[in-house]
């Protein structure tokens, strides 16, 4: 029988166990829900050491859906952690360079009730990590009012030149309905337009990235280069599917050697070579790079506006209309589209699929449109 003394200590010791672990949940859930971002710093931000900053890249990489894939081996790999380790080398391998990574993760619980940070930012400068932080994605008033937020904290404004980059790497971004696009919040929308908002919070409508680089599905439709237009002077994007095979960011390394006239659309044509050779060996599917000069796409782009916004609407006025009955093309198979400024301001790399009907398919405008098919 369990003597008095024994049955006090057990109860005590289930008592204090209880009283710790209750601790530690609070202590998590507050800060989980804190609203002050504490960052922490590796380094200090003012060093007699640090370099002049020549380049800033703003780097959003998306992980929260499903990201992963196989190699021809079998190998399993997530996509999302591929780009974040890539991107973290090249920040380490500019030493002339600020580099702002943002990796938007799946949402976690602790205890199964308390909300973890689903965000996680990482600050470098000159090659050196000076902040990584855990934040929460899940802000009311904007999709990227936190990023906005430790952007803005750390970014200095310089009087000199600085090449500027904002680069976007996960699944296509809808240009309607847009639901789901963040598994981890079904009911939160993510269209091309929520995407143009965060970058003028970023830009304060005071300037344009000097490139983007949007690595998604369907980058290249009218409609989104001219929502993204505003906020870049060049844009590369695969006007067809990129599958999880990322543009190649290696040759964003080491920067000073790269670009060293600051010619930024000469570098992106060799970029978006570099990314299309990549691409053509890893994969059998459709490859398609285009590299969209904004102020030569300006014209087109109007004279086809209104084609394209009669299509989206049209679509977008069925509220039960079926994905599948959806189908992205390249927008030379309409006449509407076939303008004599249609090539202007675009250089498209395309190689057709290995296999299937699109195999006969020798050549892409650099411009995809939307149809609708019989399901």
């Amino acid at each position: 029988m369990l003597n008095l003394h024994s049955f006090l200590f057990k109860s005590a010791t289930y008592s204090m166990f209880f009283v710790i672990v209750s601790y530690a949940a609070l202590l998590m859930l507050f800060t989980s829900c804190s609203a002050n971002l504490s960052v922490q710093h590796e380094v200090p931000l003012a060093d007699s050491s640090t370099q002049a900053v020549q380049y800033s890249i703003v780097c959003f990489i998306h992980g929260d859906g499903d990201y992963i894939y196989h190699d021809t081996n079998g190998k399993e790999y997530k996509a999302d952690e591929q780009a974040l380790a890539v991107a973290k080398k090249v920040a380490q391998q500019n030493l002339y360079a600020e580099v702002y990574i943002f990796h938007q993760k799946p949402k976690r619980h602790f205890l199964l009730f308390f909300p973890l940070r689903d965000g996680e930012f990482f600050y470098y400068r000159n090659g050196q990590l000076i902040a990584n932080e855990l934040y929460r994605r899940d802000n009311e008033r904007s999709h990227f009012q936190n990023e906005v937020d430790l952007y803005h904290r750390f970014h200095e404004n310089v009087k000199h030149d600085v090449v500027s980059m904002f680069l976007y790497y996960g699944h296509e971004v809808p240009e309607f309905d847009g639901a789901a696009y963040d598994a981890s919040y079904p009911d939160r929308k993510f269209i091309i337009d929520d995407l143009a908002v965060g970058l003028k919070d970023f830009t304060h409508d005071s300037a344009r990235f000097d490139l983007m680089i949007l690595s998604t599905c369907y980058g290249g439709t009218p409609y989104t280069i001219n929502a993204l237009g505003p906020f870049a002077k060049t844009i590369i994007a695969s006007p067809e599917n990129l599958h999880l095979s990322y543009f190649d960011l290696s040759s964003l390394e080491r920067l000073d050697l790269r670009m060293r006239d600051g010619d930024v659309p000469t570098f992106a044509k060799r970029f978006a070579h570099e990314a299309f050779d990549q691409l053509e060996k890893d994969i059998q599917t459709e490859v398609s790079v285009a590299v969209y000069d904004i102020a030569g796409v300006d014209e087109y782009l109007l004279s086809v506006s209104a084609a394209y916004t009669k299509t989206l609407n049209t679509m977008k006025s069925e509220p039960l209309f079926p994905l599948t009955t959806i189908e992205h093309c390249d927008c030379a198979e309409f006449p509407e589209y076939l303008k004599p400024t249609m090539s202007a301001g675009v250089e498209i790399l395309y190689r057709p699929a290995l296999f299937g009907k699109s195999k006969f398919k020798q050549k892409h405008s650099g411009w995809e449109c939307l149809r609708s098919v019989a399901p």
